[in-house]
Order: structure tokens, then sequence, then C-alpha cells
């Protein structure tokens, strides 16, 4: 039997598809590895989002229950948002949710979180909102969850 050998012009050309084929499985597990990098990011984010959703409402939760010192929730009510101003809240509540939002949310501090207790003209309610920040590890802009709430006295 004869064999027969490929032309001179073609010699090599399975090797080459080889090359072709191992980089272009390079590049698609390239796009996996980022792909997880953002997933894991992403729900990070969301965790973080949570957690202050989570501690906005709960002291909204401890403020329904004392209503008649509703006044004394007030906490750095003013300032741009994420470097609030003002008198940091006396009312133990208060300082022990403070010191709470540290403890769970990364590159949160005590100024970073704001409650601001108005009454709107002509009503006996009172209208709370509750901002929290935070900022996560090798971030560069703070995130905030914002909420609000009307209280009947």
């Amino acid at each position: 039997m004869k064999t027969r050998t490929a032309p001179r012009s073609q010699r090599g050309s399975a090797l080459l598809e080889a090359l072709f084929a191992i980089l272009i499985f390079s590049i698609g597990l390239l796009a996996l590895v980022a792909l997880q990098a953002v997933s894991i990011k992403n729900s990070i984010d969301a965790k973080y989002r949570s957690d202050a959703s989570y501690v906005a409402n709960q002291i909204i939760a401890q403020m329904w229950v004392d209503r008649t010192n509703i006044d004394s929730y007030a906490h750095n009510a003013t300032g741009p948002v994420c470097v609030f101003t003002g008198a940091a809240s006396g009312n133990a509540n208060v300082t022990g949710w403070a010191a709470q939002v540290v403890g769970l949310l990364p590159g949160s501090a005590a100024n970073m979180t704001q409650i601001q207790v108005t009454t709107p003209a002509g009503t006996s309610t009172r209208l709370v909102k509750v901002t929290v920040c935070w900022q996560g590890p090798q971030e560069t802009a703070a995130h905030n969850f914002a909420v609000t709430a009307r209280i009947n006295l």
C-alpha cells in the first residue's frame, strides 16, 4: 500500500487549527472567570443592600414602639448624603443601632447614618427618613439606602 502525503502547501495546517482551537477555548475560559467574578461582586453588593434595609427597618420599628420619644431619634439630621452633619442622637436605642450598623456594614461609621424626624404642617404625624451609608472594600464611592415612613402619634 502506498501512503499519501499532504501537499507541501498544506503541511502544518492541523497544528495551526489546533492552536486556534486552544486560543478560542482559552478566551472562553477567561470570559467565564470574569463572569464569575462579576457575579460574586453583585452577590456581595446585594447582601450589603439587604443588610442596610434590615437595619433601617429595624430602627423604624423601634420608633413605632417608642412613639412618645420619637423626636429624640433624630440623628445627624443635616448635610449631604453620606456626609451627614448635625447633632448625634443621645437616645440609647439610636446609639446601639448605629453601633450595629458599623459592625454590620463595611466602611460605615456613626456619622454615615442619618435619621430625620420632621412634622408635616397641620398634622400630628412624624415623617421619618432613615439613610444608611456604607463603602465596600476596594470601592471609591459610598452606597446608600434610604427608607421613609410616616408614624402616627
